[in-house]
């Protein structure tokens, strides 16, 4: 995918959703955890493009994003949109729904 295809606007985040095995939700054995366990638990995925940032208050000066390309991110279940953009589904984000960065 590359991040020129989609530019998010403002504090909105490009985001593909980890693979089974990317997010842990495979065993090494190819066992699939059901879904029915996971169904409550925060999305994850790969930060693949990030707006500018939100205007402050006075629209002076954008306020910087805290997550860049390439960063692994959990974000709400229910805080996003789908789109599908060559043929890949991706997620856009609002920042404020993205709860943390895995390091």
């Amino acid at each position: 995918m590359s991040s020129n295809t989609i530019k998010p606007l403002q504090d909105r985040i490009v985001v593909r959703r980890l693979t089974d095995e990317e997010a842990g939700t495979k065993s090494a054995s190819g066992i699939i955890v059901p879904d029915t366990v996971s169904k409550e638990k925060p999305e994850q995925g790969i930060v693949v493009a990030v707006g500018e940032g939100k205007w402050d208050e006075d629209g002076e000066k954008r306020i910087p994003m805290d997550v860049k390309v390439g960063d692994r991110i959990i974000f709400s279940k229910y805080g996003f949109d789908e789109v599908r953009i060559a043929g890949e589904e991706l997620y856009i984000v609002s920042a404020s729904s993205v709860l943390g960065i895995i390091v």
